[in-house]
């Protein structure tokens, strides 16, 4: 699955969306220039960032689990190599 910041960033077709905000946002932002198509789209990157970290982490919450018990129970590799 490519990042997502690869999906934001790269040519593609754009796609005109109706979406309803907050009238005095929309006018304070105008205020600034911002860039509402472009605000929107880097706060979707953040947002589906995070559900997906969210869901692999769920998804693998067995294997952690289980790798961090043999790192409890067995050390690491690194445990004898170490200096500090």
């Amino acid at each position: 699955m490519p990042s997502l910041r690869a999906i934001a960033n790269a040519p593609t077709e754009r796609r005109t969306v109706k979406v309803s905000l907050n009238a005095d946002l929309v006018r304070e932002a105008r205020e600034y220039h911002l860039n509402l198509s472009a605000t929107l789209e880097r706060a979707l990157v953040e947002q589906l960032r995070q559900l997906r970290a969210e869901r692999w982490l769920a998804e693998n919450k067995d294997g952690i689990a289980a790798y961090n018990a043999l790192v409890h129970r067995h050390g690491t590799f690194a445990d004898a190599l170490r200096t500090f």
